[in-house]
């Protein structure tokens, strides 16, 4: 079984080792690529792939730690409400979020119709949202969760309690949030910033349909466009160099922040209560945590309603439900495969990870960890990414062996695909069931033994059913992300089998975003799953 888990984390590290490999064939053509390349479009693709994670990493800072230290250390009108309701714009995809925004603020949208009817103004009267500012600005509204939740997190553990400290002690509520709560939190913030950011490198949707040239797409049009395999696998190599620094980042500030708050060994005291605002601090409070909400998620949603109403009432056909009902059935049947693949992995791999974690202990070494956390650098990896490293060894495998047919396997077929949902996914799958192992003390496999169960036995009849809701866990997230990936969708799906997002982007690309509307709002619906199941943890958790 080991041997067997141990070559499948090999398969699923292929696309990595195959877009670093691509530099083993580095010849001169390459070299002239490569430098074509240096005086042409890779300035453009590094800089403003820059500047819009820099932009972001800063915007995400701003409103998650804001809202966060609102939630955790004040006490005003609607807080209650906000704790759940600023995680909403975690189910709204980026690009669903760009189509909604481009209709409702667009020359011709209903904004600026109303307001030109009203002030009898001529002409656009503010610049197109699709541009560089306006797809940082959306990526700050559906990302600032990551950095919202961490935060929360650490404040949680011991800020309101510092807070008092340092009220006993004199300080005044503009020196305690300066002094004590924003450098109780820093860690969060770096941790969730950079993991925004990763989502911002690996985005494509929002990139290709404001016209961004940005690396995630200059890899797309490399491949299929100038179909230029060199230059897709240099500009996939260079960002899968960055996502790997940010992913080092990004673990380096998760320490960090495990170590602050297990030094937390305090209970909070009686007198220990979040401050209580009133007036117009506490109408600030409202405001900072109602304008995400309201911009990450109810505007966009009644947007894409307003969209799907006129679409119904206008259209000489109606609703498409008949295609829509095949394009839901294509996404459910890939997302349901991809998660119940993923789910089981992650037991396996999980069970027997946990049967040699003392060998480990006893510094022996285990190859089957490396690969686990091999196959976790995949969630990190961009879609596009992703696409390209499964071609490129699948192309030199076809070129070496023509007879074997292995392009055909992995080129346009199910099959393809799930192995590119399990190379981006598994890893998210195999977080929820180690976290699920963590909780289950090690002396109860040592008393099942004792009692003379084997292996079998001790997973069927032990951990399976205390492992029921994280495997659940695991394949709903699984699930919805599946559901909403388009990058790698888009580049290896079988022909007459699109999904709703690939459906979607495709409806936004030729500008008709009254019939993006239906699928735009079951990805976001579909999104709202793993929304409320983290929202049910965090106040079970309070």
């Amino acid at each position: 079984m080991r041997r067997g888990l141990a070559l499948l984390c090999a398969l699923l590290a292929l696309p990595v080792l195959g877009v670093l490999g691509s530099w083993l064939a580095f010849d001169a053509g390459a070299l002239e690529i490569l430098r074509h390349q240096a005086q042409t479009v890779l300035p453009g693709y590094a800089g403003q792939s820059l500047v819009l994670a820099v932009s972001v990493g800063v915007g995400v800072a701003v409103v998650g730690a804001a809202t966060a230290a609102a939630i955790c250390l004040f006490e005003f009108p609607g807080r209650r409400f906000f704790e759940w309701a600023l995680l909403l714009p975690l189910a709204m995809p980026a690009y669903v979020l760009a189509y909604a925004y481009t209709d409702f603020l667009q020359y011709s949208g209903p904004v600026q119709v109303a307001l030109r009817a009203a002030t009898g103004a001529e002409g656009a009267l503010w610049p197109d949202v699709r541009s560089l500012w306006g797809a940082v600005i959306l990526f700050v509204l559906c990302l600032y969760p990551y950095v919202y939740l961490l935060v929360r997190t650490a404040l949680g553990e011991r800020g309101v309690h510092m807070m008092e400290a340092a009220r006993l002690l004199g300080a005044g509520l503009r020196r305690r949030v300066v002094e004590v709560a924003i450098p109780l939190a820093r860690p969060a913030i770096a941790a969730g910033v950079a993991l925004a950011v990763m989502e911002v490198l690996a985005d494509f949707g929002v990139g290709s349909y404001f016209g961004l040239t940005t690396l995630s797409t200059g890899i797309y049009k490399a491949w299929l466009v100038m179909f230029d395999r060199i230059a897709a696998a240099q500009l996939a190599s260079v960002l899968l160099l960055l996502v790997g620094l940010l992913l080092w980042f990004e673990r380096r500030a998760q320490r960090k922040l495990r170590f602050a708050a297990s030094r937390s060994g305090a209970t909070h005291g009686a007198d220990a209560r979040p401050v209580q605002l009133h007036g117009r601090r506490a109408a600030l409070a409202m405001a900072v945590c109602a304008t995400p909400v309201l911009l990450g998620f109810v505007v966009p949603v009644a947007v894409l309603l307003r969209l799907l109403w006129i679409e119904a009432t206008t259209s000489e056909f109606g609703l498409p439900l008949a295609r829509f009902a095949q394009w839901s059935l294509t996404s459910f049947k890939l997302a349901a495969i991809a998660a119940l693949c993923a789910a089981a992995l992650a037991l396996a791999l999980g069970f027997v990870l946990r049967l040699h974690a003392a060998r480990s202990a006893r510094g022996r070494r285990d190859g089957l960890a490396l690969g686990a956390r091999v196959v976790s650098l995949g969630y990190a990896m961009p879609g596009a990414v992703v696409a390209v490293g499964i071609l490129l060894p699948v192309g030199w495998a076809q070129a070496q062996w023509p007879q074997t047919g292995v392009g055909a396997l992995f080129t346009g077929t199910i099959m393809g695909l799930i192995y590119a949902y399990l190379v981006r996914f598994s890893a998210v799958a195999l977080q929820s069931v180690e976290a699920g192992y963590a909780r289950l003390p090690a002396s109860i496999d040592d008393s099942a033994r004792m009692l003379g169960a084997g292996r079998g036995r001790l997973f069927a009849e032990l951990h399976l059913p205390l492992l029921q809701r994280s495997a659940l866990a695991a394949a709903l997230l699984v699930f919805v992300d599946v559901m909403k990936e388009l990058p790698a969708t888009l580049v290896l799906r079988p022909f007459n089998s699109d999904t709703l997002a690939v459906v979607a982007y495709n409806f936004a690309r030729d500008e008709r975003l009254a019939e993006a509307a239906l699928p735009s709002l079951a990805i976001v619906l579909v999104g709202l799953v793993p929304v409320v199941m983290l929202s049910h943890a965090l106040r079970r958790r309070g």
